[in-house]
C-alpha cells in the first residue's frame, strides 16, 4: 500500500515537472529565433562591403561593370556617328555586284581613255595655262559654294566665297586667276549640296558607283542634281533663259569633258597608287571615298 502511494507521488511529482519542462522548451526555442532574427536584421541593415572597394557610410558601393548585364543596343559613347569606322560599316552597299561592274567600267575607261588623253593634254598644254583653265571652272563654281554656306549657315564662309568670286571675276579675268589664292579669309572649305543635306542629318543612304562619274552615294547624287541647278549654266537653262551656244547640251558636255581631262593632268599616278597597294581596290575606293566624305561634312 505504501509502495502504491509513492509510485502514486512519484508519477504525480514527475508529470508536474515534465509538464514544466515541456513548457519551457517552447520557450527556449522562440528565444533562438528571436535571436537569429535580430541578427539577421542587423547584418542586412549593414551589408559586407564588396571585395576591393572601400564605400563611405552611408553610400552605396559602384557596382562591378561584370556584374552589368551585357545590352546589345546600348552606345556607351552617345553617338552611333561618332566613329568614322561606324560610319562607314553603317553606310550599306547592297548593290555591291553592279558597283563592282561599274568600278571596272571606270577603270577601264581611265586607262584606256582617260589617262592617255590626260598624258597628252600635258605634254601640250603648259602649265600656268592648265591652272588658269582650273581656276576658271572653280571660279565659274562659285555661285554653287556660296549657296551651300548659306544653306548651313557659315556666314563667315559665305562671305569668303563671294569675296573671292566678286574679286577673281573682275581683277582675275573671269576667273582665270586667283588673285586671293594665299588669303585665308577667302579660301573657305569647299561645300556642296551633299555636305548640306549630311550637315542637317540626312544619311548616306547606299553607296553607289556611277558609270563616267565614278563613286557616290544616295544622298550625294540627289546633292549633285542640286549642284547642277545652282551651275550659273544649267541655272539659265532651267528657266529658259536663251544665251545661244552657252547653254548648248553640246557646249556643256564639251566643258565638262575639258574640266575633268585638265584636273586629271594634275594627278597622273595617284588613281594607281592607291589600286596597287590595296588588297580589294573596290572596297579601298570605297572607304576613302566614305572616309573623305565624312572630313569634309565635319569642317
Amino acid at each position: 500500500m505504501m509502495h502504491r502511494q509513492r509510485l502514486t507521488r512519484f508519477s504525480a511529482r514527475d508529470f508536474q515537472m515534465a509538464q514544466r519542462s515541456m513548457v519551457s522548451k517552447p520557450r527556449r526555442s522562440f528565444l533562438i529565433v528571436m535571436v537569429f532574427v535580430l541578427m539577421g536584421s542587423i547584418a542586412g541593415a549593414n551589408p559586407p562591403a564588396t571585395a576591393g572597394t572601400d564605400s563611405p557610410p552611408g553610400e552605396e558601393a559602384p557596382v562591378s561593370a561584370d556584374a552589368v548585364p551585357f545590352d546589345p543596343f546600348d552606345d556607351p559613347s552617345g553617338d552611333r556617328y561618332g566613329d568614322e569606322d561606324l560610319m562607314m560599316q553603317a553606310v550599306a552597299d547592297p548593290i555591291a555586284g553592279f558597283n563592282r561592274a561599274m568600278f571596272v567600267f571606270n577603270d577601264k575607261l581611265y586607262f584606256w581613255v582617260l589617262k592617255p588623253a590626260a598624258v597628252g593634254y600635258r605634254v601640250v598644254v603648259p602649265t600656268p595655262v592648265r591652272v588658269s583653265v582650273k581656276d576658271f571652272f572653280f571660279n565659274l563654281l562659285g555661285p554653287v559654294r556660296f549657296a551651300n554656306c548659306l544653306f548651313q549657315g557659315k556666314w563667315k564662309s559665305a562671305e569668303g566665297e563671294f569675296g573671292r568670286f566678286m574679286v577673281n571675276s573682275t581683277a582675275g579675268f573671269l576667273g582665270l586667276f586667283n588673285i586671293v589664292r594665299d588669303k585665308p579669309q577667302f579660301n573657305p572649305p569647299v561645300e556642296d549640296f551633299g555636305q548640306t543635306l549630311g550637315y542637317y542629318g540626312i544619311g548616306n543612304g547606299f553607296y553607289i558607283v556611277w558609270p563616267l562619274f565614278g563613286p557616290s552615294t544616295l544622298r550625294d547624287t540627289v546633292g549633285s542634281i542640286g549642284d547642277w541647278a545652282l551651275n550659273p549654266v544649267s541655272f539659265m537653262q532651267l528657266i529658259n533663259v536663251d544665251a545661244g551656244e552657252l547653254t548648248s547640251g553640246t557646249t556643256n558636255v564639251i566643258a565638262y569633258s575639258v574640266r575633268v581631262v585638265n584636273d586629271t593632268s594634275f594627278r597622273i599616278g595617284d588613281f594607281e597608287s592607291l589600286k596597287n597597294a590595296a588588297m580589294d581596290p573596290y572596297e579601298a575606293f570605297r572607304n576613302a571615298y566614305i572616309q573623305n566624305r565624312l572630313s569634309e561634312i565635319a569642317q
